[in-house]
């Protein structure tokens, strides 16, 4: 199709760039004390290269020194996980000094992490801390090989009895499913949260969210037919997967579904239309159509008699969720269906989530 030239342009670049580059005297990102940070790239026959951080969405141009190096200092940069890019040309591209990639499915952002003092919720604390498993197979919904990550809170090798919750945690439609690990710092979350006393120890399953596997732009075009198979997928596949392999609780009360904008659109549609199987349902800065929820909104009673906690979040800068959220909470006041809405600053971004993730988490299962 015509997006794939596109992103084996980039992925040709980033890996001839990642060649050029003298190892180890460059070093890239550099983080100080005072969180200011040097980013730099070899790339001698460039024209222009700039820097584009999450921390200020500006562009900002890099200055080429006299050993051939573009290099940008940015002052002081706030704790937290950032994603940014080098403009080379053009051509947006990760920091190939930099082995920390944000999970996309067209890779064109490097992640920066600053830890907080004291450390936020999604840093690395000195706790106990659970284990992320990864598995790969053979998709009996798609008739593919697939693959998921799944998290095992502190304690669960050591402990043979005990039957735990599961949480379904889904991606947004740019990302892959290892996103809520690698870029949204979930499994740290879990951790801090479960050592703190606030969240239930707990298993938490992150599944492909694209069982068509087409890219962002397409989705509008196969909206329908990519959530049946992603909730044929979930069903036939992933849950019995996690339930072979670990032990969770059967129980509906003990099980959970939320996730990240296309994740979140997911979550709502399968989760109020499976009431049977989840009693709690999260989403994040996404939305489902009246059709895609029909049933839940017939039934009201009926919906809120099963599900425990029906849990909705935007940011008020999100000029591409927020209206549709709006709708949606409209819908779900005049249907008489029981939610909790929350209107916070911020827009579609990781940060938003995160701290979502870190509300949201603390609620289930009580």
């Amino acid at each position: 199709m015509k997006h794939f030239p596109t992103l084996a342009l980039v992925w040709a670049f980033s890996t001839l760039s990642a060649a050029a580059q003298p190892a180890p005297s460059l070093i890239s990102p550099e983080i100080r004390e005072d969180h200011s940070v040097t980013f730099r790239l070899r790339a001698p026959k460039s024209q222009s290269v700039a820097l584009r951080g999450q921390w200020d969405k500006e562009q900002v141009a890099m200055t080429l020194d006299a050993d051939k190096v573009w290099t940008l200092t940015v002052p002081k940069i706030a704790p937290g996980v950032w994603e940014y890019s080098f403009i080379v040309d053009g051509l947006t591209m990760i920091d190939p000094l930099n082995p920390a990639q944000k999970p996309q499915r067209k890779p064109t952002a490097s992640i920066l992490h600053i830890p907080g003092t004291p450390p936020n919720v999604w840093d690395f604390q000195n706790v106990p801390h659970g284990t992320v498993h990864q598995h790969d197979y053979l998709s009996k919904a798609l008739g593919k090989q697939r693959s998921a990550w799944v998290y095992t809170p502190p304690g669960y090798e050591a402990d043979s009895t005990t039957r735990y919750p599961l949480l379904v945690l889904q991606h947004g439609s740019g990302d892959r499913h290892e996103a809520w690990v690698v870029h949204g710092k979930a499994h740290w979350i879990f951790n801090n949260l479960i050592a703190a006393g606030k969240a239930k120890p707990m298993v938490v399953l992150m599944l492909d969210g694209h069982p068509l596997g087409q890219i962002p732009r397409e989705m509008a075009d196969k909206r329908a037919e990519s959530l049946h198979a992603f909730k044929n997928e979930l069903l036939q596949d992933g849950l019995p997967l996690v339930e072979s392999h670990y032990r969770v609780s059967a129980e509906r009360e003990q099980r959970a579904i939320a996730g990240l904008s296309m994740g979140g659109w997911q979550s709502l549609s399968i989760g109020l239309t499976n009431s049977d199987r989840f009693a709690w349902i999260g989403c994040f800065s996404g939305a489902a159509d009246e059709n895609e929820i029909k049933p839940a909104l017939d039934d009201a009673a009926g919906t809120n008699a099963k599900v425990k906690l029906l849990w909705i979040a935007c940011g008020e800068k999100d000029n591409g969720a927020l209206g549709r959220n709006e709708q949606l909470i409209a819908l779900l006041k005049a249907r008489g269906v029981n939610h909790e809405w929350r209107l916070t600053p911020g827009d579609h971004s990781w940060p938003v989530w995160r701290d979502y993730l870190a509300e949201f988490a603390p609620k289930l299962f009580r």
